[in-house]
């Protein structure tokens, strides 16, 4: 019996890499579909070879999964996020936090397209870059002259780590993967190919490795589109309010209406940023107006 990462998957094939680097071919057992189980890249399993095709037995329990794109084990998820071209939009990276951090996956900011702001732009993108700092986040803005020595601290956050790129379409995905594996020697827009995103192909997930990181740059991500938790638990995914909300007057406080806010309060003194408050009475409101989530299969992916 051998133990391996899975790389890649495909058409009901499995690619495991083991510790020797080398890859190889393998099936699931047909028990795992009857007990709703589903390997997913990112799965630590234990499987058996013979010739050119092995059998996945057991499935490593999880420390974290994603269901868009389906991948399980994630070390941290780089949020890219753009402050020009397309502009910088607070809701849009807050609600990817939001998401992660109900996943329990840990993300890292980094913004991109330093290099077209003004001055006075930097400045303001120094001032966001110092309030996701405040709440704990890692978070990276590269100098406004955008040399290949900023991307250093990117290098080292992900350097034996299992990554996935996530961010609205034009924030520079792939640009920023270029500039982390120029040995690619592709052009920008190629990437995503390489990577298996063209357009009208199969969508698959895969594993890569780019210096001393896998990472999988993420077809068409959209955990973050819908919120599948109760609207009681949307707190506990902001961590500025949860540093504060024990000195709320109510138990069970939702941080709108209630007197006695600790939230409020620390909004108001500024302690807690105006758009982060916005972003939560946003996703509020969504959450209470979702539609329930109904399964229909029991894969448990």
């Amino acid at each position: 019996m051998k133990t391996g990462r899975i790389i890649r998957s495909l058409s009901g094939y499995y690619d495991i890499q083991i510790s020797s680097g080398e890859v190889q071919r393998t099936r699931a057992r047909g028990e795992f579909r009857k007990s709703g189980q589903k390997p997913l890249v990112g799965d630590f399993v234990d499987f058996e070879s013979e010739n050119d095709e092995g059998l996945i037995w057991k499935i490593h329990p999880r420390e974290n999964v994603l269901v868009r794109p389906p991948i399980a084990n994630i070390d941290v998820a780089v949020i890219v996020t753009a402050l020009k071209e397309p502009d910088f939009a607070p809701n849009l990276l807050d609600r990817q936090l939001v998401a992660l951090a109900a996943a329990r996956v840990t993300p890292l900011i980094y913004f991109t397209k330093s290099d077209l702001l003004n001055e006075s732009e930097y400045i303001y993108a120094t001032e966001v870059l110092n309030r996701y700092l405040k709440i704990g986040y890692t978070t990276i803005l590269p100098a406004i002259n955008n040399t290949n020595n900023n991307f250093f601290e990117l290098r080292s956050e992900l350097r034996g780590k299992v990554a996935v790129f996530m961010g609205q379409t034009g924030a520079g995905k792939s640009t920023l993967l270029n500039h982390l594996s120029p040995e690619l020697g592709l052009e920008t827009g190629v990437v995503s190919k390489a990577l298996s995103r063209g357009k009208h192909t199969t969508r698959q997930v895969t594993l890569i490795q780019v210096d001393d990181a896998l990472i999988a740059d993420t077809p068409g991500f959209s955990s973050y589109e819908v919120f599948d938790f109760p609207v009681e638990q949307l707190a506990d995914y902001f961590p500025e309010f949860v540093a504060v909300r024990q000195n709320c007057r109510f138990r069970g406080c939702l941080h709108l209406n209630e007197p006695g806010c600790a939230v409020k309060e620390s909004l108001t003194l500024g302690a807690i940023a105006q758009s982060r408050y916005n972003s939560y009475k946003a996703f509020y409101d969504l959450i209470k107006s979702q539609k329930p989530r109904y399964k229909t299969d029991n894969r448990n992916i």
